[in-house]
């Protein structure tokens, strides 16, 4: 029975390594973790469990990390600090300097899980996992922004390379500055295997035309709903292809997917992933898909 692997953002999730939020949240600084006006821990908490049911719903297996009231309020947002791919786990670094010890945390539930980490990235290199997308699956692209950088991409690609699998980058804008959070993922959630929601005008040029020459089709989402959103509602997670998760709110994107062949499920995320920074997508990391 296979354990893990996961060289896909469509195929189905069967097992999801999650955090839930709970001491650390609840006695987070807002300023300092740079949480928006809606912060409401303990809303944010009842909004994470609505969340988890969706996702135990679907048929996947959450392995959780416990929230030992280490101070980690970002630690829910699980995607960022590791990849899994079919041969093993990738511990990220993170560009957020309060998050840097989060990559441990995943090694321990790997080394648990008897999940192989293939290796680390160290020193300068920096990737969070709401950088990267896999293309295909032996393609990873990372945005190269505040939160990840060259030197990752040239350290990702020395531990997977002898996995036949290539990363590559592109530069992403300033936008709000390097305190907010812009990653590749705030510009596009795939949803099917050429089907990607986007927002084009933050998009790098020559990732959108790379997107357009292996066949995607793609859905640029409603800007009103994006800049109201901070980018969140086009945070979607496929639990399968075209099966997909997203944050309550947002009716013309919602409905720009199920025209397009998705079913949408729902659920309201404005204390936790608007005002927190990061969408169902993030508050997931797939250790198995398929």
């Amino acid at each position: 029975m296979k354990l893990f692997g996961s060289q896909s953002m469509v195929h189905p999730i069967k097992r999801v390594l999650m955090r839930r939020p709970g001491k650390s949240l609840l006695a987070a600084d807002a300023n300092k973790w740079h949480y928006g006006s809606m912060f409401d821990a303990e809303k944010a908490i009842t909004q994470y469990g609505a969340f988890a049911d969706l996702i135990s719903d679907s048929g996947a297996e959450i392995t959780w990390i416990d929230d030992n009231n280490d101070g980690l309020c970002d630690a829910m947002f699980t995607q960022d600090a590791s990849l899994v791919t079919d041969h093993g786990a990738v511990l990220l670094n993170m560009g957020k300097t309060l998050r840097i010890p989060e990559p441990e945390l995943h090694g321990k539930a790997y080394e648990a899980l008897d999940i192989p980490v293939l290796g680390a990235l160290t020193g300068n290199a920096k990737i969070e996992g709401g950088d990267f997308i896999w293309l295909d699956e032996k393609t990873i692209v990372v945005g190269c922004g505040f939160r990840s950088n060259r030197e990752g991409i040239d350290q990702l690609n020395a531990l997977l390379n002898p996995f036949d699998i290539q990363v590559i980058g592109f530069d992403l804008p300033v936008w709000q500055g390097a305190e907010a959070c812009l990653h590749l993922m705030s510009m596009i959630s795939p949803l099917d295997e050429k089907l990607a929601l986007i927002y084009s005008p933050l998009m790098p040029t020559a990732f959108y035309s790379l997107l357009l020459e292996k066949g995607f089709t793609l859905l640029d989402c409603n800007p009103e709903e994006y800049l109201a959103s901070g980018g969140l509602n086009l945070n979607v997670l496929p639990v399968k292809p075209k099966e997909c998760i997203m944050i309550d709110g947002f009716p013309l994107t919602k409905q720009l997917m199920e025209d397009a062949g998705c079913k949408v499920q729902v659920f309201e995320g404005d204390a936790l992933c608007i005002a927190c920074e990061g969408g169902p997508t993030c508050l997931t990391n797939p250790i198995l898909r398929g």
